[in-house]
């Protein structure tokens, strides 16, 4: 038997879930949702970070949205990551051996 992979609440880290939470109270969670705006915008880049910070920010939706990211996880997801470019590997010509016949 396979163990399920787990979703929601138990897969993220308690900072994740509080952030939700902090967001959801319905008169303080605009002000932690403009402090965390320039880390939302950051991963989720400008279009779907604006579209997410301002949902966050309108009271009833935005803590309707934080209860429910709370038990399913980000509506709008974050932008995949950057593959960082690797330097291609210089091969060393072989080293010269000395000539003997001289």
């Amino acid at each position: 038997m396979t163990p399920k992979p787990k979703k929601g609440m138990i897969k993220r880290g308690g900072w994740e879930v509080t952030k939700k939470l902090l967001k959801a109270i319905p008169f303080i969670g605009p002000i932690f949702t403009v402090g965390f705006a320039g880390n939302d915008i950051k991963k989720k880049g400008l279009i779907n970070g604006a579209v997410h910070v301002g949902l966050d920010v309108t009271p009833v939706v935005g803590t309707a949205k934080s209860l429910l990211e709370i038990f399913t996880g980000d509506l709008i997801p974050d932008k995949p990551p950057k593959q960082t470019a690797t330097a291609p590997s210089i091969e060393q010509p072989p080293a010269l051996e000395p000539n003997r016949n001289q």
